[in-house]
């Protein structure tokens, strides 16, 4: 029955380990799964169990999705009111409220049976560019500018891949091929991208001075992309580690019940050993002298 109970504690205690690996390594590979070694390297302050975003880069990075993206791309799977939320840009509630009473959006029907268009308002979904996919490709060459809901996570390479394609646009090769309003990446997987640059140095104006080179708007606007996949990484993030310190105090209090049976078990085996000592030295020493013929 010992026997049984260290090897199902042993077994627990494997298991756990292996969550608390799993764990770690899977909170390091969430946002460059698939990663090429050959994309730009970068710190991002997201990254691994303890990551957290950057506040005053989200803002910026939103103001630059708003001045150079949101032409052509939607992110129609965030709310006004999540720029607003913990965790996210944290803009306050009148200022998020004010970024979305700049647009329209299509409400009704009022009492004459009409659709009219109103402020939006917290409630409502970010306004996409275009009415419609088709109308969204007919506006840009027949190539539909893909929705950056959830680019970051749907993306091998994640942040860092998004980070080296805004920075990837050079002239092409000698002998390299291009068709009319086809620029060339070179990490764009084939090098051929439809869009054509879309930031430069000082194409937005931030007003907490940061400087606005190229390197600088790539990184805000990723840092706001990936947010914009993940709203909630950072809740998640401290449940992960909830997880691992529970994790390592079970572990703690299951190898402790480990070495509490293993010592019971090894106290009990050496009883027996002793009993089983005494029992031979009695023997020989109730046959002590006598006729070894007699001896059985």
């Amino acid at each position: 029955m010992k026997v049984i109970m260290l090897g199902l504690l042993n077994r627990i205690i494997l298991t756990i380990l292996i969550s608390i690996i799993t764990t770690l390594s899977f909170a390091d590979d969430q946002h460059s799964h698939g990663a090429n070694t050959n994309y730009l390297n970068t710190d991002w302050s997201f990254e691994g169990i303890f990551g957290t975003f950057d506040r005053a880069s989200l803002q910026r990075g939103y103001q630059v999705y708003q001045e150079v993206c949101s032409g052509c791309h939607s992110v129609q799977h965030l709310s006004y009111r999540n720029l607003s939320e913990k965790g996210g840009p944290e803009f306050s509630k009148e200022e998020a409220k004010a970024i979305a009473a700049q647009f329209e959006v299509e409400d009704g029907p009022n009492n004459d049976g009409e659709m009219f268009m109103r402020p939006a308002r917290l409630s409502d979904k970010f306004v996409n560019p275009y009415p419609n996919v088709e109308a969204s490709a007919a506006a840009n060459g027949g190539a539909y500018p893909p929705d950056m809901s959830v680019l970051a996570k749907a993306r091998a390479g994640g942040a860092d891949y998004l980070y080296s394609l805004l920075l990837g646009y050079e002239e092409a090769p000698e002998g390299f091929e291009l068709d009319d309003g086809v620029y060339y990446n070179k990490y764009m997987p084939g090098n051929k991208i439809k869009m054509s640059e879309p930031i430069l140095d000082g194409i937005v104006e931030y007003s907490d001075g940061t400087q606005t080179s190229k390197a600088q708007i790539a990184k805000d606007v990723t840092t706001f992309l990936v947010w914009a996949s993940e709203p909630h990484l950072e809740s998640q993030h401290r449940m992960g580690f909830k997880a691992i310190l529970y994790l390592i105090i079970l572990l703690t209090l299951v190898y402790m019940s480990k070495q509490k049976v293993w010592s019971r078990f090894g106290a009990s085996k050496d009883q027996e050993d002793e009993e089983t000592y005494d029992k031979v030295e009695k023997v020989v020493t109730k046959y002590e002298g006598e006729d070894p013929k007699t001896f059985k």
